[in-house]
């Protein structure tokens, strides 16, 4: 995966502007694409059947599909998926033009063709990957236009996320006219490259369900492995991501989590979409600023939450932050925690080393075990555990940049059934029941947490 070459000549399906060739040249140029040393096809596209007849005629194995050409020098073996990745790229492509909102007319005819390459040499004796210098040296795959090569993988699941993921780029750089900066180009890449297979069909899934489901990928193992290390970037230096042909995975998992987070976050997602029904092009980071409504400090602010919460199945809705600043606590006050949700605003702000006594009551429905129904009250279960603590345990946290460096994050202050606590930061006291994100759907019933002034009395 890597930064890829453009068209000069524009867009199939008239949806954006024509530019001049010296307009194009300088965009391309901004993020790191190649301008083609010799004129494109009329249309911009190179021709999937002449690749084919290249492809045959040095004896490469051929499987085609109403939207892609595939060649490979993997040799068959039993259980093979390869010759079915034409048909699952088809059943990707309906799921892309769903995301961009692309008619029959704009995507009839369109077709890629795809190098899967045990052995790169034979690609280039058969005249199917340059010896130019116009084809960097790339990590594991690399797309022209509607042309792209993927080194071969072991795992099936690892190399259809390859496969789509350089479709997706040659999807968008020769129907869309994408020339964006690179954390949407990659971003959108792994967004829309991201799936699951129900019998035996493509299912988009931008937030994966299960870890089986995308082995090899690790996009949230590593963000939860650098959000350990303190070194997962922010909102800001993701959208200043510069282009590489060799990003390290840390890259896609931030750009991938970029676009997830504005594409499915309820804040966010009408405002994306609107941008990306726009030009993608190297003024993407302009418009996204200058959008109505859009705050760059309220974005990063859920991006930090998201990506330090992150894991399978993370649900935007349930885990959206009330970010309301709260008023001071000056007696006792009480809120609803309820299960279905991450972290919920007490009302209350506190200010830094204000000593706080809190309670929490009452039992919720966390799941199942077998037939089993299973309920929590705030001390949490031990038959299950989340993260070093007991499932439904009652967390009570402040956002707050933790003293060891890094991304902000909800600190955890306090905890369980009762107790007492000073708060390390002026700002808001949240509170939340300690649970995958992924299981909240299946969470029922709320706790009732009650705070007031510490005044040390039992």
């Amino acid at each position: 995966m890597s930064k890829r070459q453009g068209s000069v000549d524009g867009t199939a399906g008239g949806r954006c502007a024509r530019r001049s060739v010296l307009a194009a040249a300088a965009g391309l140029a901004a993020v790191g694409f190649r301008i083609p040393a010799v004129a494109a096809p009329p249309n911009g596209t190179h021709d999937p059947a002449v690749l084919e007849a290249a492809a045959r005629r040095a004896g490469l194995r051929t499987f085609v599909g109403t939207r892609l050409v595939l060649a490979t020098d993997r040799p068959p073996r039993e259980g093979d998926d390869v010759d079915g990745l034409p048909a699952l790229f088809a059943e990707a492509v309906e799921s892309w033009r769903a995301h961009f909102h692309l008619d029959d007319r704009e995507t009839n005819g369109w077709r890629a063709f795809a190098c899967l390459m045990s052995d790169r040499e034979t690609f280039r004796a058969a005249g199917l990957l340059p010896t130019d210098g116009s084809i960097p040296d790339f990590a594991h795959g690399f797309c022209d236009r509607n042309r792209f090569w993927i080194d071969d993988q072991s795992n099936p699941a690892y190399r259809r996320h390859l496969l789509l993921h350089e479709g997706v780029h040659a999807f968008t750089i020769t129907l869309r006219g994408l020339a964006t900066p690179t954390w949407y180009t990659e971003g959108i890449a792994e967004f829309l490259a991201t799936h699951r297979i129900e019998r035996g069909r493509f299912v988009p899934t931008p937030i994966p369900r299960r870890a089986a489901d995308v082995e090899q990928l690790g996009r949230i193992e590593t963000l939860r492995r650098l959000r350990a290390a303190g070194g997962v970037p922010g909102l800001a230096d993701v959208l200043a991501t510069p282009p590489s042909p060799r990003h390290e995975i840390g890259a896609y998992a931030a750009s991938w989590a970029a676009v997830a987070l504005l594409a499915l976050h309820p804040d966010h997602a009408e405002r994306f979409a609107a941008l990306e029904a726009g030009p993608l092009d190297a003024r993407l980071d302009g418009r996204l600023a200058s959008l109505p409504g859009w705050d760059a400090d309220r974005a990063g602010r859920d991006y930090d939450a998201f990506t330090d919460e992150v894991d399978y199945g993370f649900d935007f809705a349930r885990s959206r932050i009330d970010w309301s600043p709260g008023r001071r606590l000056d007696g006792r006050t009480s809120a609803p925690v309820a299960a279905d949700r991450g972290w919920q605003p007490t009302g209350v702000a506190l200010a830094r080393g204000e000593r706080v006594e809190f309670a929490g009551r009452g039992r919720v429905a966390v799941g199942r075990a077998g037939d089993v129904a299973l309920e929590s009250t705030a001390d949490g279960i031990s038959l299950r555990w989340y993260r070093g603590r007991p499932l439904g345990r009652l967390l009570l946290g402040q956002w707050a940049g933790p003293p060891e460096g890094g991304r902000p994050r909800f600190v955890v202050v306090a905890e369980g059934a009762r107790g007492r606590f000073a708060a390390p930061v002026d700002g808001p006291l949240q509170a939340k029941i300690n649970a995958p994100p992924g299981d909240l759907a299946s969470f029922s019933g709320s706790l009732e947490v009650h705070v007031r002034p510490d005044r040390g009395d039992g």
